[in-house]
């Protein structure tokens, strides 16, 4: 299937026609995975299209690029505006935008540090990443793959490499019918999906993993916590059982691609009533409704993107 994608990629300081964006066979991230990257979610709204957490996307990617000793090249504020440059002229909405930094000049050997580290921004048209499970429910297995210690594998950076954990498991899940996989961490507790976080519900009260269980702190987790929070509702962030998940009243994924996703399996345990539960369905309404600038509480999360005709001056550039 086509991938419909944005008319233009952004690399390291100029929009490049799609076809064009290319990156050289012996790049030292193709071979070892030495990258970092996001995913961000831009939307219509009625005052024209947003991105969702634009600012808080962009920090998390400084963090895993310094985790991965990868100096970028540029300021927040330049990033920033590549992002909305690149969104502006994209003609894709809704849409998913993927910043990722890279060493893409040839460049063998582990320990290559000093490649060129460069930018660049592609954009996809945004679909359900779980398909219809993220309506119906997602059935979803406990991955016979662990996430690794943070001490091998830095948790806290969204990393290229990091992704042949999540990959190995999801299609392992796949092969077995399932639609997604919940992984372990090293002691035995629930830690997260393959590209999502994992919450849980029990007596109305919110349940999810924390940082002890190795697990990539999603923005769209902690926009979960707030939303939950303001909705008046408990929200606890600790170890979490696989008898605890398996008997919860309500289960459901959170990402920036997935959305909220209710979950009605895991292996062959239903749960709940097999349905989306009143409170997943209660979250992922106010989601929703946040995300398309529907609610002005939450305004200072939404950066409008204007007409690609309209941009401001770009911000003078930082010498490095």
């Amino acid at each position: 299937m086509e991938l419909e994608h944005g008319a233009k990629v952004w690399m390291d300081g100029a929009l490049v026609d799609y076809a064009a964006a290319h990156v050289h066979i012996l790049s030292h991230t193709l071979h070892y995975g030495v990258g970092v990257f996001e995913g961000i979610r831009a939307y219509p709204t009625p005052n024209g299209p947003a991105i969702f957490r634009l600012t808080e996307h962009l920090r998390r990617l400084q963090t895993s690029s310094r985790v991965y000793h990868l100096p970028i090249p540029y300021t927040l504020e330049e990033m920033t505006r590549a992002v909305i440059e690149t969104q502006a002229v994209s003609g894709v909405l809704p849409s998913y935008i993927r910043p990722v930094i890279y060493r893409g000049e040839p460049g063998l050997g582990v320990k290559n540090t000093h490649g060129k580290v460069s930018l660049a921004i592609g954009i996809i048209a945004a679909s359900k990443y779980l398909g219809e499970a993220s309506e119906t429910g997602v059935r979803a297995k406990i991955s016979p793959f662990r996430k690794p210690r943070s001490d091998g594998l830095p948790s806290f950076a969204k990393a290229n490499g990091n992704y042949l954990n999540g990959y190995i498991a999801g299609v392992d899940a796949q092969t077995d019918g399932y639609d997604e996989a919940i992984l372990l961490d090293t002691n035995g507790y629930v830690a997260e999906g393959t590209g999502e976080n994992v919450f849980l519900v029990r007596d109305g009260v919110v349940y999810t993993p924390g940082p002890p269980s190795e697990i990539l702190l999603g923005v769209t987790r902690d926009s979960v916590l707030r939303i939950a929070k303001d909705l008046g509702l408990e929200c606890v962030e600790r170890l979490i059982s696989v008898n605890e998940l398996l008997t919860a009243d309500e289960v459901f994924f959170s990402g920036t691609y997935a959305e909220i996703a209710p979950v009605r399996e895991v292996g062959r345990h239903q749960i709940g009533d097999g349905k989306t539960g009143p409170i997943t369905r209660e979250i992922a309404a106010r989601y929703m409704r946040v995300v398309h600038g529907e609610d002005p509480n939450y305004g200072e999360w939404l950066t409008p993107v204007p007409a690609a005709g309209k941009l401001a001056p770009p911000v003078a550039r930082t010498r490095r």
